[in-house]
């Protein structure tokens, strides 16, 4: 290990960023940044969507859908992955995206917009996947640390085009052009990939096999939880928490005795280290959730327009960016204490949002201004500092032949934890006052339980965290 520690120092940007490798980067990046970009997009131009085609009562179901295909994309790349290889399986989701995209430009109505979506967050979930499988196809090992980074990083990057540009479109009434402005990018990473990404590995040449009893019973856990979350009577919530409980624990069940497997082995188990590394996972993206409050907080709380709510909310994924970046060349022993302390900055950042954000005059001080932009960098940055490394070590933690099963499952667990995370948000602003008796005390009581509530999340990682070695 000794050895792979320098080689890990010993490896530069340049080496990754320049050449060949810089194509590749490019790549791979490239499909993150497209589906992270696009959600953005999408966010910004769907006010302006349904003033022009109507289907105001179908509004969630562009993220609810996206999210869900994106889920089951995901979750099936590494059977594409095994079956057709990686130029093959990494063109394939491209053309998917593209054609959505291209489908959803040309929508007439928001039903068709929806089926759109579907093949937009189909083949963004099998971009996002292979992503992060193939760096440990692609690139030489002592590189991985730093392709992560990149690759988390384009997160923080979506955060700051998306908007703009889907702002940009909508405010000259172009919404469709929102969508085809992704065309030319994917077209652009499709010659990168047939030129450079041109890795031979051994192909599966059986039919795919796909878990879909798991797959089936992921969507039904987030259907389920996102559904009771749209209620403010409590009993509801627990059923619903209850019942997404039992899926889980439903899917972990069929897949540890499954021969076609959705998440690899030692996933459901603390006694493992992949299940140790994604119940971290899973902790730390709870902390990240709540920013899908935060442009609302600010609006009725703090007065403040949309567009610069909407750029401080973007501040939390800039500081998981630059928390990526910082330690992309860090040694394993230098990890271990990184991902250690990580969870006390953000455990502190978010008990700070909870006394902030519900704070009558938050922007006429300068000082609180600063410390509350503060606090949502630390949010991000704790969790960018770990979560490149977090994924490294899953992907060395795998079982012989489940490498690309591993990796890829790295993104169906954020996606998936996101979900719950978002569904479990709206059960704790619901009751907490947010629709009733809303307005600005409902929604500084809402704000002060969000953020102290999830500011658990990370503080049960504090114990999980010691059991994470460098061997």
């Amino acid at each position: 290990m000794n050895e792979q520690n320098r080689a890990t120092q010993d490896a530069s940007w340049g080496e990754l960023l320049s050449g060949k490798n810089g194509l590749r980067t490019v790549a791979l990046t490239g499909g993150v940044a497209l589906h992270a970009i696009n959600i953005y997009i999408v966010t910004t131009i769907l006010p302006s969507i349904v003033q022009d085609i109507g289907g105001m009562q179908y509004y969630a179901w562009n993220t609810t859908l996206f999210v869900i295909t994106s889920i089951i994309g995901s979750a099936i790349a590494s059977q594409i992955l095994a079956k057709f290889g990686p130029r093959s399986s990494y063109l394939l989701g491209l053309v998917i995206f593209a054609i959505g995209s291209i489908w959803c430009g040309f929508a007439l109505n928001m039903p068709v917009l929806l089926v759109g979506r579907v093949l937009q967050g189909f083949g963004g979930g099998i971009l996002l996947a292979l992503s992060y499988a193939l760096i440990r196809i692609v690139f030489e090992q002592r590189l991985w640390s730093r392709a992560m980074g990149v690759t988390s990083g384009m997160w923080g990057v979506a955060t700051l085009v998306g908007p703009a540009i889907g702002g940009l479109f909508a405010q000259y009434g172009h919404w469709r052009w929102a969508f085809w402005s992704v065309v030319p990018v994917a077209i652009l990473i499709a010659v990168i990939v047939i030129k450079h990404i041109n890795i031979t590995q051994q192909k599966n040449q059986a039919n795919i096999t796909i878990p879909y009893a798991q797959i089936g019973l992921l969507v039904v856990s987030i259907s389920i939880l996102t559904l009771m979350s749209l209620t403010d009577v409590l009993w509801i919530n627990l059923v619903g928490v209850l019942a997404t409980i039992l899926s889980i624990v439903a899917i972990g069940t069929i897949d540890n005795k499954s021969k076609t497997k959705l998440m690899p082995t030692g996933a459901y188990t603390l006694k493992h280290p992949i299940g140790v590394i994604f119940s971290v996972m899973i902790l730390l993206i709870a902390g990240l959730a709540t920013e899908v409050y935060i442009p609302y907080f600010l609006q009725v709380i703090q007065q403040t327009s949309p567009l610069i709510a909407g750029y401080l909310t973007a501040i939390m994924a800039a500081g998981w960016t630059l928390g990526a970046f910082i330690t992309a060349n860090k040694t394993p022993k230098q990890v271990v204490y990184i991902i250690r302390y990580s969870p006390v900055m953000i455990i502190s950042a978010l008990v700070a949002l909870a006394l902030f954000i519900p704070m009558p005059n938050l922007m006429h001080s300068a000082l609180l201004i600063s410390l509350f932009v503060l606090a949502l960098i630390c949010v991000g940055f704790g969790i960018g500092l770990c979560w490149p490394h977090l994924a490294i070590h899953v992907f060395n933690s795998a079982e012989k032949g489940e490498e690309n099963l591993a990796s890829s499952s790295v993104v169906t667990i954020q996606l998936f934890a996101m979900a719950l995370a978002t569904a479990v948000a709206g059960i704790v602003v619901n009751n907490a006052g947010i629709s009733y008796p809303g307005g600005i005390e409902g929604a500084r009581n809402a704000a002060l339980w969000l953020f102290a509530l999830f500011a658990i999340a990370p503080l049960m990682t504090m114990t999980l965290v010691r059991r994470i070695k460098y061997e």
